[in-house]
């Protein structure tokens, strides 16, 4: 969705010098969204990392 919102951000702005208060409050909503989402999953892909590298040095669950 970031991605899509990115290109379509871009499209905006090269496009239409005119924009209006209410489409960019939409996109960036849209774009919070979208971070909020970019972030948890950063942070969920952090942890499970953390938990490998933790296995990997002996020192994990189970070692």
């Amino acid at each position: 969705m970031a991605a899509g919102l990115l290109a379509h951000l871009a499209g905006m702005l090269h496009d239409d010098e005119h924009l209006s208060a209410v489409q960019l409050r939409h996109l960036l909503a849209r774009m919070g969204e979208a971070l909020t989402d970019v972030c948890r999953i950063a942070e969920s892909r952090g942890a499970r990392l953390s938990v490998y590298t933790d296995f990997d040095a002996g020192t994990g669950p189970g070692s």
